[in-house]
């Protein structure tokens, strides 16, 4: 494989349609050729790599004051030179790419496939596959042993271009991301009622019904909220719900059926079916009048209440806290009598997490320190945190060669991740539990719930995993998208608040092709059927 070494400045300019490039065009921020090869750690002499990266709002400014880095050089003499951003990171690396202005590798790229394929065809990075197979045993260890993720790093012309961030929690049907819009029941309000747990969509609008005229909080006031979510809300929207009108819903609009083929899901008599229940649910005033244009925020305000009888999100300790007051709501048989609950195309893989660029004159020792990220122990680290810090908590113990999960007794997880870990490149496989580090204690909750509750009804073998499509297939998809996914939540949202969904159902559906629905169905399934055969 030849790897270009030369940036195209002229070119970058054009194709990133960011003005003249200035008198930055023939500078290079990269580090020199130190001439190294069979490359072993630690080095006999510290050298250092220049990389961009970008940080959370929490993080340091300078990555190398946290600990995890601080052990990385020690560890390996190799020191990084960041050039780190805390905001508006995409626009500003942009700019030092479109400048020439670049560094050895960029660090959590946050590149979407367009990017990647940009600047793959622009000379802005070089292909890694060879680099994998030559100087990186971590990550081809984990490529061999998992073809589907090397088939979901592959561009369509064959070459990688990106080291990728896996995370693994439970396989297939029983991953964690397998169900991201979790039902949450207020099980006060039914026990101060005397209700059962409703079991069907008709016995759900009765309990409904009973918190918004029973006063189940008992404060005398009408201030209850029988039923909530935020409208196109991921994880707080009601989509799980329609599950028991047919096929269902997910984020994409979008699943596999059993046979392989990609069926969009907003076009379905179910849809219409479920569209309508929650119409006559509004009829009632038993959805919450903000639904469809509050924020996180007063979402979350309105939870730390505890005014919502059922309301949606990932994990209930993010909106009404982690206590007895709510607990899941279980799948409800539908009209027809069945419990579907909707696979959602997620998983714990992303493929931009590293970009070597061109002009990099040290390709086997930033291979080889990439690579450190794939060992397991620091992969861990990389994803949550590390262990032994003396200025802060730790997410960490280190026993016995294993990283045990401790308890954070009231830190904030999510600050301290951002203050504690690298992110970037890693993999974290299902393996790891029980040898390498302990699952996480909210993790391991979560997918207790799911195995009880959910998994059961979750009747696809297969969902949409990540493909890798053409550029103009990918720069296709998000035109045809940008129409049609506010258009199908605008409507979806006037049919539940007003009706006329059967008199408008066929204008809708001619809109739906005006748009492009047809085409979007042939690029999702010819992408299906290549990873499918990349992934043998």
């Amino acid at each position: 494989m030849k790897i270009t070494k030369r940036v195209v400045p002229f070119a970058l300019c054009s194709v990133l349609l960011l003005g003249a490039c200035g008198n930055k065009a023939d500078k290079s921020s990269s580090s020199p050729d130190y001439e190294l090869e069979n490359i072993s750690f630690p080095l006999e002499e510290k050298v250092s790599l220049k990389m961009i990266s970008q940080g959370a709002a929490l993080a340091p400014k300078d990555p190398n004051e946290k600990l995890i880095f601080q052990r990385l050089e020690e560890e390996l003499n190799v020191h990084i030179d960041w050039t780190n951003y805390n905001a508006d990171f995409a626009e500003k690396r942009n700019l030092d790419i479109a400048s020439g202005d670049l560094p050895d590798a960029i660090f959590n790229a946050g590149a979407g496939d367009y990017d990647l394929l940009n600047w793959a065809e622009s000379g802005v990075i070089v292909p890694v596959e060879d680099l994998i197979e030559q100087y990186m045993p971590n990550l081809k260890k984990i490529l061999d042993e998992n073809p589907e993720y090397r088939s979901l790093l592959t561009a369509p012309d064959g070459h990688i271009y990106s080291f990728p961030w896996i995370e693994e929690l439970g396989q297939g049907k029983e991953s964690i991301h397998t169900v991201n819009d979790m039902a949450w029941i207020n099980v006060e309000w039914l026990d101060a009622l005397d209700l059962p747990m409703p079991t069907t969509t008709d016995e759900l609008m009765t309990v409904l019904e009973a918190f918004k005229t029973q006063d189940p909080n008992g404060n005398g006031e009408a201030d209850e909220i029988p039923f909530s979510f935020i409208n196109n809300g991921g994880n707080e929207d009601l989509k799980l719900l329609f599950g028991a009108f047919g096929e269902g819903d997910n984020d994409d609009h979008l699943v596999v059926d059993d046979e392989g083929n990609v069926q969009f899901t907003a076009d379905k008599e179910g849809y219409k079916d479920a569209v309508k229940y929650f119409n006559e649910m509004y009829d009632k005033g038993l959805i919450d009048t903000e639904a469809f244009e509050q924020d996180w925020n007063t979402y979350v305000a309105k939870g730390k209440e505890k005014r919502y009888g059922v309301y949606f999100t990932w994990d209930k300790a993010n909106i009404s806290g982690m206590n007895e007051s709510y607990d899941v709501l279980p799948v409800l048989a539908g009209p027809d009598g069945r419990k579907h609950v909707t696979r959602t195309n997620g998983m714990g893989f992303s493929r931009d997490r590293f970009v070597i660029t061109s002009v990099n004159k040290n390709l086997e020792l930033t291979a080889r320190w990439v690579d450190q990220m794939y060992a397991p122990l620091q992969s861990v680290q990389n994803n949550w945190g590390t262990y032994g810090d003396t200025e802060q908590a730790n997410i960490f113990e280190l026993k016995d060669g294993m990283l045990h999960h401790l308890d954070l007794a009231g830190e904030a997880p999510g600050e301290l991740r951002q203050k504690t870990e690298a992110a970037g490149p890693l993999a974290i496989l299902d393996t790891y539990y029980g040898t390498v580090t302990t699952m996480p204690d909210d993790a391991k909750w979560r997918l207790d719930l799911m195995h009880e509750h959910y998994l059961p009804y979750v009747n696809n073998e297969n969902n949409y995993p990540k493909v890798f499509l053409e550029k103009d297939q990918t720069d296709r998809l998000a035109k045809i998208e940008t129409d049609m996914w506010d258009y199908i939540y605008r409507k979806r949202a006037e049919w539940i608040t007003n009706g006329k969904i059967d008199e408008e159902w066929d204008e809708y559906l001619a809109e739906l092709e005006r748009v492009g629905i047809n085409e979007w169905l042939e690029i999702k399934q010819a992408g299906y059927d290549t990873f499918v055969e990349g992934a043998k």
